[in-house]
């Protein structure tokens, strides 16, 4: 049989590595060539999953991306790495140098920067859209928020009316009243407070029951012990109870919108930095394309971004874990560095409160695309945050204190981790898929980026950008990540993510055990 080149059949991601990863698919006695060599596949190997380039002796280290993936039960040169073939067992190597120092990134100068049309706020900060907030205080007033903001975007809201908002959006919710669920109080607070602080969000009606325990008084106790709204912008308030029930408080709230909606059109786009730019970094429905193709390209057009002073928040802390050495030894300093495994060790203990283990993460799904293990999975997912140095690490929904790029605590989970980094100041998000996925966001848009040409074309009108290129030959990393850095600028400038036109709006809050850990 005619040898055929490796790159016509997998990817070989790392010059160090010793296995390759399969595009499309290859039959038990293809003949590969490699090195000078030829390679029989010896059964089999689906798209996403990988085999032995070399010799692989049992106890030795399978690495990809340069890093141990996993231990070799014995493998020789075109065979599978299977569950079977290959143990989870990899080091772990925690030592950091006191002198630790990271360089900063290749800034470019102010006149390189570039601009977008953004919502320039009283407080310095940018929006990159202009929504009205209808914001519950629990969920028990949920049901009257979404009604308020359903209702209004029909019949009081428009694009001809109101040309510089966005919509009037609603975050219902399963959290507050007397969050006696093991929910953490703060969490909860710091979060509703950060989307009606959001410089998405140029207005805010806020809705209470009346008698739960996170109503407007506490809301607005935590954000002023936390220096208030960052600007004065139009905020009402008004309760269930007190306005007489469900459908007197939407009528209410149907009257303030429709009074508020002039002030929230008020503002308008102007010429603003890239550096404005806060790009949130999330993933879902991975496959085994996804740390080859879509995460790397992100991982450009991140470094794009922080080299021209912007800021990036990357988040999943069960997907940091087997790889967490990497952003150590990316931190600016020692301290930094042991914040990062501090993160990701708080996190082991907060899972196993619950009897569970951050390596049991890969899905059904993942495995069944070539994510065998947390390893694979975790270094395939930090590709999403490019190379430059980690600046430091924040809370679930805290937000960074300087530019550059920042962990977030939070959970893998898409529903809770995209609204914590949202929380956390990010005005633009970019989430890669490989096995697709079609979540939003209430007030920030939401772009999708697939690892694989397939995935795009079955749901392309639910994802915004194609990675697939990358995989099929088509495409640089590099072309396609300054590909995805251009449209992240031209979504920040107001064209919308797909996401936004099927009105993805989803809004959870992380359900963090408040057990003393």
């Amino acid at each position: 049989m005619t040898a055929v080149a490796l790159s016509e059949v997998a990817v070989r991601v790392d010059p160090a590595d010793n296995c390759a990863v399969v595009k499309f698919g290859v039959e038990r006695g293809t003949v590969v060539a490699f090195d000078g060599h030829e390679i029989t596949i010896a059964a089999g190997v689906g798209p996403g999953h990988r085999f032995a380039l070399v010799e692989i002796p049992e106890g030795d280290f399978v690495r990809q991306y340069g890093q141990p993936i996993g231990t070799s039960r014995g493998l020789a040169p075109g065979d599978a790495i299977t569950e079977d073939t290959m143990s989870n067992d990899i080091p772990v190597v925690r030592d950091l140098p006191d002198d630790l120092h990271t360089p900063e990134p290749p800034y470019l100068a102010d006149s390189e920067i570039g601009t977008f049309p953004g919502f320039l706020r009283p407080d310095g900060r940018t929006g990159t859209r202009n929504f009205l907030l209808v914001l519950p205080t629990s969920m028990c007033s949920s049901h009257e928020a979404m009604q308020i903001a359903t209702i209004a975007e029909f019949q009081h809201w428009s694009r001809a009316r109101f040309p510089n908002v966005d919509g009037v959006v609603a975050i219902p919710h399963s959290k507050g009243c007397g969050c006696s669920d093991g929910s953490n109080l703060d969490i909860t607070m710091r979060t509703l407070a950060h989307y009606a602080d959001h410089p998405n969000v140029g207005g805010v009606l806020m809705l209470e029951l009346g008698c739960e325990k996170t109503n407007q008084t506490v809301v607005d106790r935590w954000l002023g012990e936390h220096g208030g709204l960052s600007w004065d912008k139009p905020i009402e308030r008004i309760g269930v109870q007190t306005e007489g029930g469900t459908e007197a408080t939407i009528l209410r709230g149907l009257s303030i919108v429709e009074e508020m909606l002039p002030r929230v059109n008020a503002f308008e786009r102007s010429p603003r930095p890239v550096s404005e730019i806060v790009l949130g970094l999330k993933c879902g429905g991975s496959d085994g394309f996804s740390g080859l193709s879509a995460n790397p390209a992100l991982g450009v057009a991140t470094d794009l971004l922080v080299d021209r002073r912007g800021t990036a928040i990357i988040t999943e802390v069960p997907e940091f874990c087997g790889a967490e050495h990497c952003f150590a030894w990316r931190a600016k300093d020692a301290a930094t560095g042991r914040a990062v495994y501090e993160t990701v060790d708080w996190y082991k203990e907060h899972a196993a409160v619950f009897g569970t283990r951050l390596d049991d993460n890969p899905s059904p799904g993942n495995k069944a695309g070539g994510l065998l293990n947390i390893a694979i999975k975790s270094l395939g997912a930090l590709a999403k945050a490019g190379t430059r140095r980690v600046e430091g690490c924040c809370g679930y929904a805290e937000r960074p204190t300087s530019r550059g790029l920042w962990l977030m605590q939070g959970p893998g989970y898409d529903q809770e981790a995209t609204p914590g980094i949202v929380a956390s100041g990010s005005n633009v998000v970019v989430f890669t898929t490989g096995r697709g996925t079609t979540i939003g966001n209430a007030i920030c848009p939401v772009v999708k980026l697939s690892s694989n040409t397939a995935t795009y074309e079955r749901m392309k009108h639910d994802i915004d950008l194609n990675a697939g290129t990358v995989i099929d030959g088509d495409e640089t990393i590099e072309a396609c990540g300054r590909r995805v850095f251009d449209h992240v600028v031209a979504v920040a400038g107001g064209e919308p993510a797909l996401a936004e036109r099927t009105k993805h709006r989803e809004f959870q809050i992380w359900s963090e055990c408040s057990v003393s850990l």
